[in-house]
C-alpha cells in the first residue's frame, strides 16, 4: 500500500475481508489428523488484504473474521483470535511500501512477502496461539505447541502458495504507473 487510502476503502475492505475470511474459515477448511486445526485457506486472503490494505486492516479482518468463525462454531478462543489479528498485522507491516496496487509485483517483493509470511505464522502459532492457550485455559503444553506447530506449517504453506499466485494474478489487473502512453 503505497498511497493513503480513504477510511471508507478500508471499512469496507475491513468488511469484505473479514467475511471472505469467515465463510472460507467456517465452509471451506481441510481436517487435519491434529484435534481442533485444520488447513485454512483463509489466510492467504487475510494476507493479500493485508499487503493491499495495511496492517491495521490486516489485523482487524484476522481478528473479526476468527470471531465470526469460533462464534458460529466451537465457541470464541481468543488466543487464536489474536494469533489471527497477529498474522495480518505483520503481514501487513512487513509488505508496507509495496507496489502491488499500482500492478508491480517483482521477485524481491514476492520473497519478503514469503518471508513475512512464515515469520507472522511462526510468531502467531508457534509463540502467541500456545502461550495464550496455556495461560488463558491451562491448556496441556504438549498439545497446544503441537496444535500451534500444525497451524504453524499448514498456514505457511497456504498462505505462501494461494497467496503469492493471488497477488501475481491480481497486480496484473492493474496498470502500472507510468505505462501508459499519449499518440500523437
Amino acid at each position: 500500500m503505497s498511497k493513503k487510502m480513504s477510511p471508507v476503502v478500508q471499512v469496507v475492505a475491513i468488511g469484505i475481508g473479514a467475511a471472505l475470511f469467515f465463510v472460507l474459515g467456517r465452509f471451506a477448511a481441510i481436517p487435519t489428523p491434529i484435534p481442533n486445526v485444520a488447513i485454512a485457506l483463509q489466510y492467504a486472503v487475510l494476507a493479500v488484504f493485508a499487503v493491499l490494505f495495511g496492517p491495521v486492516a490486516g489485523a482487524l479482518i484476522g481478528g473479526i473474521g476468527h470471531v465470526l468463525i469460533d462464534a458460529t462454531g466451537y465457541g470464541i478462543w481468543a488466543s487464536w483470535e489474536i494469533s489471527s489479528a497477529v498474522v495480518g498485522l505483520i503481514i501487513g507491516a512487513i509488505m508496507l511500501g509495496n507496489t502491488v496496487y499500482e500492478g508491480l509485483f517483482p521477485t524481491k517483493t514476492i520473497v519478503r512477502f514469503n518471508i513475512g509470511a512464515v515469520i507472522a505464522n511462526v510468531l502467531a502459532w508457534a509463540l502467541v496461539a500456545p502461550l495464550g492457550d496455556i495461560l488463558i485455559y491451562a491448556e496441556p503444553a504438549n498439545k497446544v505447541f503441537l496444535q500451534g506447530a500444525t497451524a504453524f506449517v499448514s498456514n505457511s504453506i497456504t498462505t505462501c502458495v494461494i497467496g503469492t499466485l493471488i497477488l501475481i494474478a491480481y497486480s496484473k489487473t492493474r496498470t502500472q504507473t507510468g505505462s501508459l502512453s499519449t499518440e500523437a
